[in-house]
């Protein structure tokens, strides 16, 4: 049973708080900005991701605050001076990047408090944290106010202008080495992800290719009480149905013939061991194999 919520009829502090619970992990812009004295600022934003290459550009949004309606001092300097640095944050930083969110007095330096090292930028004027893997320099193009009430979004729209990235961190092809970098991820309430160990798995990407779809799997598979719809999903990303040939070796299978020669199994018994056999096949990187096996008593 589902509970149906009408954001208009909730206070905004409560709907807040189902948007972090539930929009998440939400990549972090660790933002650093300046105002039009020289005064350095850093704060973390969680309403954040990139969505070009072309121009290559960034959005968050650094929001008025829902208690008292005021505007953050990164969204202040960005007036005043319209360039942001957005460094990356891993776990090694985090706690630091949590002490920057602190409210602390306008002018205040979170690098400073937070004890970070600010690096020079080569193009625009806020400082980098040298502390960061991976800082983006950005102009900022545009900035879209959606409301002008407590919790209303901000975007700042951005123009990357400089990428700097730790060669550590970096593949023998000059990509972002993705179990090395150890990113983190914002959930709700004082909750974070880390993206590191067992929480990283891959998924194939089917775009350059044909894929049979759940919905041209047998129905014995597709209405399986087993198997799981990642399984149903990884078997349906398979580009084509099984031939004869590899019918012909599921047959002869030495798993699949020691399920069908124990004679005590009901039909139903035999077939949930079979499913049970695909999730193996699939757990192993066995697609068309565990396909087959489907195919051969569907």
């Amino acid at each position: 049973m589902f509970k149906t919520i009408n954001p208009a009829d909730i206070p905004h502090a409560m709907l807040h708080k189902l948007m972090l619970g539930a929009i998440a992990p939400r990549p972090i812009a660790f933002a650093s900005t300046i105002d039009s004295r020289g005064r350095q600022n850093l704060a973390p934003f969680s309403f954040f991701n990139a969505f070009g290459v072309n121009p290559a550009t960034i959005i968050f949004s650094p929001s008025r605050r829902g208690r008292d309606n005021t505007t953050k001092d990164t969204f202040n300097n960005i007036r005043e001076i319209p360039e942001v640095v957005i460094n990356a944050v891993t776990y090694s930083m985090v706690e630091q990047v949590s002490l920057a969110s602190t409210e602390f007095p306008a002018g205040v330096s979170e690098f400073e408090k937070s004890g970070f090292t600010p690096m020079a930028s080569e193009v625009v004027r806020p400082f980098r944290v040298k502390e960061s893997p991976v800082q983006w320099e950005c102009k900022v193009r545009n900035v879209i106010e959606t409301g002008n009430g407590g919790g209303a979004a901000n975007l700042v729209i951005c123009d990357v202008v400089r990428l700097h990235a730790d060669e550590r961190f970096l593949t023998s092809d000059g990509l972002i080495n993705t179990r090395m970098i150890d990113l983190v991820g914002r959930m709700g309430g004082n909750y974070y992800v880390r993206a590191n160990g067992q929480a990283l798995f891959e998924v194939e990407k089917p775009l350059d290719k044909p894929a049979l779809g759940i919905d041209g799997l047998p129905a014995s598979l597709r209405l399986s009480p087993v198997l799981t719809g990642n399984e149903l999903g990884k078997l349906g990303s398979v580009e084509s149905a099984p031939g004869p040939d590899e019918l012909l070796q599921a047959s002869a299978n030495t798993d699949v013939k020691a399920i069908l020669e124990t004679e005590i199994l009901t039909a139903d018994a035999r077939l949930e061991k079979l499913h049970l056999l695909i999730r193996r096949y699939l757990a192993d990187g066995r697609k068309r194999e565990a396909l087959a096996v489907g195919y051969l008593f569907s």
